[in-house]
């Protein structure tokens, strides 16, 4: 009878033990809610603030001097053509000039090296004041349709350039319509140097995001051409300036990659450029540029982020000796309120 009657057996334990277990749930839920679960509350005391701000300083400024030195690593040369590389006599009415199919868009420039550069050498193309990330512009393609080809047919999105004659085009899409169609051959002291444009575009691209099966089709056929025309016979997924092209830009102003020179320039020589100035840019007032550059460590040229750490780095210190004299001239014991009570009393 004692064993039965008694409360140390685990049947009658057991009970006993979960309710604890969702008591002690319940005031750690409560905690969390009301905000009163141990945390760790420093004290900004001016000397911890000024200490924060004069370490970031510190830290800061080095490092954008590293980074701002690495970035001028990077050799550039970077020559405007667009304007240069219209005739004379059509230079008060570009529009014409660009649009007239019977006039010769062949254009020569010279690009002389100053410095040594390093192979790889990375070609360029860079357009200014033009918005490839105007909502429209955009939304004016088919994800789909460039992994999938025919097998899809949704593609509403694609419009005004959705399809022509009645069929429909792949790739569709005002990005596609609108590719840049320039092209570039260089040479230096009469040899030509040879452009590698394998691998100009990203590898995930290539390999998930336009189908290995998908060829162009009523590609450019409108009345309309809007830029590039693509191989028909060759898949979307081995066209890279199409892919590199497709990756629509965020800023007004962008380069895309158009090749690699793989062999080293010397300080002097000259390069010339025999170009095709085919692309439109000078019905919205664009530019056109061409680049050439190494890269260094940290990528291309950029002064961007080694300004802005330097920037941050000052600022913090010239704030850290502000908040310093203030202190000093003003000192207030840690707990001190009586700026507080003065106000009141006021």
């Amino acid at each position: 009878m004692m064993e039965v009657e008694g409360s140390s057996t685990p049947m009658n334990r057991a009970p006993d033990h979960s309710s604890f277990l969702r008591s002690r749930r319940s005031k750690a839920l409560y905690q969390f809610k009301q905000q009163k679960l141990p945390a760790c509350k420093p004290v900004l005391t001016p000397t911890s603030v000024i200490t924060v701000f004069l370490l970031m300083g510190f830290v800061f400024i080095p490092i954008g001097f590293v980074t701002l030195r690495a970035s001028r690593d990077a050799i550039e040369i970077v020559e405007r053509y667009d304007v240069e590389c219209i005739p004379e006599e059509y230079r008060n009415n570009k529009l014409s000039y660009i649009t007239d199919s019977s006039i010769s868009k062949n254009c020569t420039r010279y690009l002389k090296v100053r410095k040594h550069m390093k192979a790889p050498i990375f070609i360029y193309y860079q357009l200014d004041n033009y918005y490839q990330n105007h909502r429209r512009y955009v939304k004016s393609r088919s994800d789909q349709q460039l992994l999938h080809g025919l097998e899809y047919s949704h593609t509403s999105s694609c419009e005004p350039e959705e399809s022509s004659n009645g069929l429909p085009i792949v790739p569709c899409g005002l990005i596609a319509w609108s590719m840049f169609n320039d092209t570039f051959t260089f040479a230096r002291e009469s040899m030509k140097l040879k452009v590698n444009r394998n691998n100009i575009s990203w590898k995930s691209d290539r390999d998930h995001k336009f189908g290995k099966n998908v060829y162009p089709l009523n590609f450019q056929n409108g009345t309309l051409i809007g830029g590039a025309k693509l191989d028909p016979k060759i898949p979307l997924s081995d066209q890279e300036d199409f892919i590199v092209w497709m990756r629509a830009a965020a800023l007004l102003s962008f380069r895309k990659l158009y090749g690699r020179i793989e062999e080293d320039l010397e300080p002097g020589n000259v390069v010339v450029v025999n170009l095709m100035n085919n692309y439109n840019t000078y019905s919205f007032s664009g530019q056109k540029k061409l680049i050439l550059s190494t890269s260094s460590w940290l990528g291309g040229r950029n002064d961007f982020l080694g300004i802005t750490y330097l920037v941050v780095g000052s600022s913090s210190i010239i704030i850290s000796i502000i908040f310093m004299l203030l202190h000093l001239k003003n000192p207030r014991p840690y707990g001190d309120n009586s700026w507080n009570k003065k106000s009141l009393s006021s």
